[in-house]
């Protein structure tokens, strides 16, 4: 095993962490006035934005002695959070625990397991909330205080989760050379949101956050209800949120997620995963608001990969919301939200 004391944090796979391409979004909307580009976090290495939390975190911790050699790493996560750490402790040679529920993909968890994580299956869902993240989280508690030599990310509430994110708002203003008029970024731990937002109140700038959260979802207020795509907006309002980090904040629905995922690979042969289709018609809706001459960024998370047997499969489509096929050719001179309020 590599000695967790002199490992540097940026070392091998993980310093490719970051620095991933901004690029130019042109053919979805020829005619708008304004410049959009798509900050494309599917090309970390761990394959989403939550390679940069997860290496922060278990940075931090490593250069604070409270992780060693010895140490088990627990986390609950349904997806990208889980396969960053497990990535990371991977490189570190440290064993992780990854507790996932039942409504966790196939897919993920296999990719899990490919990093060497331990993956722990949650069956049923907490009994007083009825939530399964709820009984993730107590299964995380649990295992922690099964075991003497432990350590809980708990990337709902840790600083170093929204800290990571500092750097993607320098890269995306190193590439531009300024920092954009608009951001648009999904909402689910509020990492991101929060890491961005607190970046351009540092920096003073007149940046508008566009906060992109699930019709169902909490974290902006309105009734808890059932979601089907994972990563996108939350049961229970995060620890990391706090009033006043979105300049406004767009509901979408899991209808929209999967047409702005099909017209992103239609339009502009990016695949990419539910949260990225979300923020894509969030931009679609609001696109008769943002200025003329005005440079937006979208945050596109992941990849598409890891959905193949769900909003790329025209199986579940059909399951889940009928035949959709006419939407994926449809410009967005008009909307691509179908169904969002």
């Amino acid at each position: 095993m590599r000695s967790l004391e002199t490992e540097p944090g940026g070392e091998g796979v993980l310093s490719a962490i970051g620095r991933t391409p901004l690029v130019s979004i042109k053919k979805a909307f020829r005619d708008a006035p304004f410049q959009l580009y798509a900050k494309l976090e599917s090309l970390n290495p761990g394959g989403s934005m939550k390679d940069r939390p997860a290496l922060s975190i278990i940075r931090d911790a490593l250069e604070r002695g409270v992780i060693t050699r010895n140490t088990v790493v627990v986390e609950s996560s349904s997806g990208n959070m889980g396969i960053g750490l497990a990535q990371v402790c991977a490189y570190y040679g440290l064993q992780f625990i990854c507790v996932v529920d039942s409504k966790t993909t196939p897919a993920n968890v296999r990719l899990l397991k490919a990093y060497g994580a331990e993956v722990d299956i949650v069956t049923e869902p907490d009994p007083t909330t009825h939530e399964y993240l709820q009984a993730r989280l107590n299964r995380v508690q649990t295992l922690l205080h099964e075991m003497d030599d432990s350590f809980w990310p708990d990337q709902y509430s840790n600083a170093y989760n929204y800290i990571g994110h500092y750097q993607t708002m320098d890269e995306i203003s190193h590439a531009l050379g300024r920092l954009p008029d608009y951001l648009f970024c999904a909402t689910s731990t509020c990492g991101s949101l929060r890491g961005c937002a607190e970046y351009v109140l540092a920096h003073k700038a007149q940046t508008k956050i566009i906060a992109v959260d699930a019709i169902g979802s909490v974290i902006f207020g309105g009734p808890k209800l059932p979601r089907l795509i994972p990563g996108h907006g939350a049961a229970v309002r995060p620890p990391l949120f706090q009033e006043g980090l979105a300049t406004r904040y767009v509901h979408v629905s899991d209808l929209d997620c999967v047409v702005g995922c099909w017209q992103l690979l239609r339009h502009e042969a990016l695949l990419a995963g539910g949260s990225s289709g979300a923020v894509f018609s969030a931009v679609a809706r609001l696109q008769e608001e943002i200025e003329p001459g005005a440079i937006c960024v979208m945050l596109l998370a992941d990849r598409g990969e890891r959905y193949l047997d769900t909003i790329f499969s025209d199986e579940w489509v059909r399951e889940h919301f009928g035949e959709l096929s006419h939407l994926w050719q449809e410009t967005v001179e008009g909307t691509t939200c179908v169904t969002g309020t």
